[in-house]
């Protein structure tokens, strides 16, 4: 088990930025592969960003590319998202997922853990 805790979720106007993180527990996190993925009301799953377990592969969305950054602190066992220049459509709950073997997927399916996810509001 990987007990996740998302946080720095909140409302913001486009344009803005926003920092959200995700505590794990345990010792073993830095053996895992994390992943950060939003839903919308409505909508399905969305992949965002995703970090091999030392954080020397990153993956992101294209919807999401050249806005947001995912990096982690395995001391701190802690995975960030640094979300610039947003617009209304990045609202969604983000909720942050570790996956074992170490290598992060742009496939919500092959995650393991989830956190229970924080809100991302971005008002027009």
């Amino acid at each position: 088990q990987v007990p996740l805790v998302e946080s720095g979720g909140g409302l913001v106007q486009a344009g803005g930025s926003l920092r959200l993180s995700c505590a794990a527990s345990g010792r073993t996190f830095g053996n895992y592969g994390m992943g950060w993925i939003r839903q919308a009301p409505g909508k399905e799953r969305e992949f965002v960003a995703a970090i091999s377990s030392r954080g020397g592969i990153t993956y992101y969305a294209d919807s999401v590319k050249g806005r947001f950054t995912i990096s982690r602190d395995n001391a701190k066992n802690t995975v960030y998202l640094q979300m610039n220049s947003l617009k209304p459509e990045d609202t969604a709950v983000y909720y942050c997922a570790a996956r074992t073997g170490g290598a992060g997927s742009t496939r919500p399916d092959q995650y393991d853990y989830w956190g229970q996810g924080t809100q991302v509001t971005v008002s027009s």
